[in-house]
């Protein structure tokens, strides 16, 4: 896949945003309305089911995603990225999304670590009201994770990926993928969810939102083991850290919550995503300060801020330092038209200016040395390619664990560059 492919005839990929085992995720414009800013996830059909795809395979992944694009656009809801398009080019599925700015949650915990605990509620309380009007239409995400969640610019918390929901219509359940596959991510997957059986239900996202609570608080997840079959079996056999131990000093009632939702037994978690949020938004306003938002007083990515002034203006950027600003437009420009080369040895002058800047860890340089690594890798470059990839890897196994989807896909990146270097 390359910069400048015209999707359907009508969206211009622009610049890749990731990729993983079933697809691509790129910027683009749609170019029926006005150069419009989006984001289009293609999928592989012959990866969606683990198997070479045949044509009545081909079909009936075809109808099963358009189903799901179709239930999952229904969901009006401001927590939730907005779908505009879906349908078929050549081999490839395609959905077309709302392209949203800000940082993902992981790297927002790791710009903030240890993260305030009046954001993990916030966090938590904005997850509850999206969960909850998902569930209301008979859908189960499955799948939430920090790095499917996105902090914007403003604090509102927005759920990018629906990819493997679950979609219950009263007489069938539907899925991306065929039944007796692994879904999810081990990390934050609900006990039933990774034994299989019967159909997942609201309380496996309530599990999910318990390990993205703990893992805010206490600066951790709350199991880990070398393979998936040693993490479920923690799951169902032990229990987490209590996170009082972990992290002193948080409000009464904000532990035993998330303990709650790691409960073994779905039963015995919360009753529903909306039951959750009012308990985590009384929690919120009795015992948090609230954050000054006047002026210049305002803090960026602020997830407390929708909650306590959801209709004050944000204040004006302040404007960034002009030769950067440049770079980072040039690198876009340069994308665009498949200058690969020239976006390498720009990246490689650009990301020490950043890191003085934001400092080595924030989400801007994240992205940059991702943005870096990949060019190399898509120039051949493997010798300058290898260090940036195991750096990168390194970083995001200490924060995500060694089964994020990224973290798998550098892994499998540096076994690249190793095989071809002759190691």
């Amino acid at each position: 896949m390359t910069p400048g492919r015209l999707l359907a005839g009508r969206y211009a990929l622009t610049e890749p945003l990731g990729k993983g085992g079933m697809g691509e995720v790129w910027a683009g414009r749609d170019t029926a309305l006005g150069d419009r800013r989006v984001a289009v996830k293609l999928l592989h059909t012959d990866r969606i089911a683990g198997t070479a795809a045949d044509e009545e395979l081909t079909e009936d992944l075809r109808r099963r995603f358009l189903r799901e694009c179709r239930a999952t656009a229904r969901i009006d809801h401001p927590g939730l990225v907005a779908v505009h398009d879906a349908g078929q080019d050549g081999a490839e599925l395609y959905l077309v999304m709302q392209l949203i700015d800000g940082s993902d949650l992981a790297d927002h915990l790791a710009e903030h670590d240890p993260y305030p605990w009046p954001w993990a509620v916030a966090v938590l309380v904005q997850l509850c009201s999206t969960l909850a009007a998902v569930h209301a239409l008979g859908v189960v995400h499955r799948d939430l994770k920090p790095g499917n969640v996105m902090i914007r610019p403003d604090g509102r918390v927005t759920v990018l990926d629906l990819g493997i929901a679950a979609v219950t219509d009263g007489t069938e359940e539907t899925r991306l993928t065929r039944t007796g596959t692994l879904l999810g991510t081990p990390l934050y997957m609900a006990p039933e969810q990774a034994v299989g059986g019967p159909p997942v239900g609201p309380a496996a996202d309530l599990y999910a939102l318990g390990a993205i609570g703990y893992e805010l608080l206490a600066g951790r997840v709350p199991f880990s083991a070398p393979g998936a079959a040693g993490l479920l079996y923690k799951k169902l056999h032990e229990e987490p850290v209590p996170l009082d131990h972990l992290r002193p000093g948080l409000p009464p009632g904000l532990a035993g919550l998330v303990h709650r939702l790691l409960h073994k037994d779905p039963d015995h978690r919360a009753p529903s995503a909306a039951a959750l949020f009012t308990d985590l938004a009384a929690l919120l306003a009795a015992h948090a300060p609230r954050t000054d938002t006047s002026g210049d007083a305002a803090v960026p990515l602020d997830p407390t801020r929708p909650l306590y002034h959801p209709l004050a203006p944000w204040p004006p950027a302040r404007p960034r330092e002009n030769d950067l600003s440049a770079s980072l437009e040039e690198i876009k420009r340069l994308l665009g038209q498949g200058r690969y080369a020239d976006v390498a040895e720009l990246l490689c002058r650009v990301i020490p200016v950043a890191a003085a800047r934001y400092g080595e860890g924030s989400p801007v340089v994240r992205s940059l040395r991702k943005q870096y690594a990949a060019t190399l890798l898509d120039t051949a470059q493997y010798a300058r390619a290898l260090p940036e990839i195991r750096r990168l890897a390194d970083d995001l196994t200490a924060e995500r664990g060694p089964y994020d989807p990224l973290v798998l896909q550098l892994r499998q990146d540096e076994q690249l560059c190793v095989a071809n270097l002759g190691g």
